[in-house]
């Protein structure tokens, strides 16, 4: 098929393979799933986490949704508002594997509480 004949998660799988064919230490991801359907987000999500529980390499995942960062990361960094300041460096008690089923368990929603409170810190706005 030619890129323009592809779907949105099926451009951006080969948008990060396209990245990660180099054997990159550090790879920046700067809202990469923002313009696909949940469905697509979360395989998505999914598909990246068992690439880098593969090949672990250091992963920058910028997002401004609080449910996919406490899925796919170790810790969340949460910034205020301009000038954006660290509000919360949070180290998130998941464990390392993570399956699509985390995203219904207590300790998943526990964290996202966490990171969702930090973040409203940040914006000045109450919970």
């Amino acid at each position: 098929m030619y890129p323009r004949q592809l779907s949105g998660g099926m451009r951006m799988r080969a948008s990060i393979a396209r990245a990660l064919v180099a054997k990159p230490r550090l790879l920046l991801m700067d809202e990469p799933f923002a313009a696909v359907d949940e469905i697509t987000r979360h395989a998505l999500d999914q598909q990246l986490r068992e690439l880098w529980e593969r090949d672990p390499i250091t992963l920058i995942f910028v997002t401004h949704s609080v449910a996919e960062a406490v899925y796919l990361a170790r810790r969340v960094v949460v910034l205020s508002a301009r000038p954006a300041t660290i509000v919360e460096d949070v180290v998130l008690e998941l464990p390392e594997q993570r399956a699509p089923s985390l995203r219904f368990e207590a300790s998943y929603a526990g964290n996202v509480g966490r990171v969702q409170q930090a973040l409203s810190r940040g914006s000045g706005v109450s919970p």
